[in-house]
């Protein structure tokens, strides 16, 4: 019965992280260089997706950097203070997606029942990224893995309102994947 529910969980989260690689994908170049919105958000959802499926928290090590910055000074674009180091590509960004699509397949699905029931971050880790929101301090693995994919649907919902608004057209929805 584990096995059941691990692969029911994989196969929808997966297909939550195909959804947001495929309003990538349809962002246009234009409005993916001029769209401030859409990238920092975009960018937003795949760090924090990284850094929710990273366990033990210190290995957390992201393809594409970031910097913490103070609230006086971030981009008015922006949605929080993670800002991406750079300006990353459509490409940079799948091609990380596709890194993290493993790393959440294999976190999911080799994952025991206990380890499941384990807290998600220890207190070491918590100041260690600058990442860590204080409601999910005290998550066990489980409850980080339900939070991160609540979070992705989120996001790619806002993602393809703003493509839906901008150039008319959203990318569809995926039911299931694998």
């Amino acid at each position: 019965m584990e096995d059941l529910y691990k692969q029911c969980l994989w196969n929808n989260f997966s297909a939550a992280i195909d959804m947001l690689k495929n309003v990538i994908s349809t962002c246009p170049d234009e409005l993916w260089l001029n769209e401030k919105k859409f990238f920092y958000m975009a960018y937003h959802t795949t760090i924090f997706l990284d850094y929710y499926l990273s366990h033990p928290v210190k290995d957390f090590t992201p393809k594409l950097p970031y910097t913490i910055f103070p609230e006086s000074k971030l981009p008015q674009e922006s949605i929080d203070d993670v800002i991406p180091n750079k300006h990353y590509t459509k490409l940079e960004m799948l091609s990380y997606l596709n890194e993290i699509r493993k790393k959440c397949e294999v976190l999911i699905l080799h994952s025991t029942t206990q380890s499941l029931g384990d807290k998600w971050i220890e207190e070491s880790e918590i100041n260690l990224h600058g990442l860590c929101p204080s409601i999910v301090e005290q998550y066990t693995l489980l409850d980080i893995i339900f939070y991160n994919f609540r979070h992705v649907q989120h996001h790619v919902a806002q993602l393809n309102f703003i493509l839906r608004k901008r150039i008319g057209k959203a990318v569809d929805w995926i039911s299931h994947s694998n």
